[in-house]
């Protein structure tokens, strides 16, 4: 009898440990509760692991502290953080920090030369997109992160693999929003190529050259 207990017991150990893991890699982007304590880095951690725990969980003490290992060394933080991706979304740091509304993440990020601004998932979707998708959950500090990705030079035509831009996600009744998306999309469709702003001059000083000829 004993013995059929201890036997019970140990599966019934077992079990708990394969279902708590099974619930804590079930789903990549389960959502951090924004008031929970900052993540310490684990040791023997990648920095790509370390990286998207900071993007998750906002944790800029983290990502100091990889910049800080890194000497700074703009290249390499660049590098790091273009290549690093999750595994099956394949959200890079921005994408989980711009779904999330983890600005101050985003905020450091977007001072490092060299990031991508417009990096794909495995959706097709920017971080732009997933920052405005995060805006039916929290309207004006969503906005205020759409605002600063598009300072940054985030570029509002791009669609995803359902052939949708940011603005198709945009809900009906936010007004505000869609008018800075196609404010956005507008400012970039009259900006003239640097190329043609250099034939232009070209051609234009080619033009005075031969008027003055024929003058003379």
């Amino acid at each position: 009898m004993p013995i059929f207990v201890a036997n019970k017991l140990k599966l019934s150990t077992a079990s708990t440990i394969i279902n708590t893991t099974t619930t804590m890699s079930a789903d990549e982007n389960i959502k951090i509760p924004a008031d929970a304590p900052p993540a310490a880095p684990v040791e023997g951690a990648s920095y790509s692991e370390q990286i998207l725990e900071s993007a998750r969980r906002n944790n800029t003490e983290l990502l100091l502290t990889i910049k800080s290992e890194l000497n700074n060394d703009q290249e390499q933080l660049a590098k790091l953080i273009n290549t690093t991706r999750e595994l099956i979304s394949q959200n890079s740091p921005l994408h989980l920090a711009c779904q999330l509304g983890n600005w101050e993440f985003v905020d450091i990020v977007l001072d490092i030369e060299g990031v991508e601004i417009d990096p794909k998932n495995r959706e097709g979707a920017t971080p732009l997109h997933c920052a405005v998708k995060y805006t039916t959950e929290e309207p004006e500090h969503g906005y205020f992160v759409v605002d600063n990705l598009l300072d940054a030079g985030s570029d509002p035509r791009i669609k995803d693999s359902h052939n949708l831009k940011p603005i198709n996600y945009v809900n009906a009744d936010n007004t505000k929003l869609r008018e800075l998306l196609e404010s956005a999309e507008y400012a970039i469709s009259m900006e003239i190529p640097e190329e043609e702003q250099l034939n232009g001059g070209q051609e234009g000083s080619e033009s005075g050259s031969e008027s003055g000829s024929e003058s003379d």
